[in-house]
């Protein structure tokens, strides 16, 4: 029964939306993975997806599956790409790892118009502007 699984509690682990390279004629920007902790995370999945409104119509993007493998302490792995036009809809990044033999998996949310410069920082390890959420 679902009461029995122990409660794996994610900490010390990112997505970040980071600002690549920036031109007159466009931005770069990818997403990542950051792995904040004292430990190795294992066997790396991400599944990520935009859903929302845009111009008063139900708007869905595919559901997109990384396999990231390991990323050791301190270390940071990029997942994908993302396009500024996805900016206004809700970006779901739902990651799951193993450490040792226990898995865990926590939803990431982007909520709509969230990766604004007014919320940018420093990504730490990553060492560029962007948008965390920890």
């Amino acid at each position: 029964m679902k009461k029995d699984l122990p409660e794996n509690v994610v900490e010390d682990i990112a997505i970040a939306v980071v600002l690549e390279k920036e031109s007159p004629e466009a931005k770069v920007w990818n997403v990542y993975l950051v792995n904040l902790k004292n430990e190795a995370i294992r066997t790396v999945l991400v599944s990520s997806k935009g859903y929302g409104q845009k111009d008063g119509k139900d708007v869905k993007t595919s559901v997109l599956r990384h396999s990231i493998g390991d990323v050791e302490s301190g270390e940071y792995a990029l997942i994908e790409a993302i396009d500024e036009q996805v900016f206004g809809l809700t970006n779901e990044y739902w990651l799951s790892y193993y450490i040792d033999d226990h898995i865990y998996d926590k939803k990431f949310i982007f909520l709509p118009e969230s990766i604004v410069e007014s919320n940018m920082m420093r990504i730490p390890k990553v060492n560029k502007p962007g948008v965390m959420i920890k």
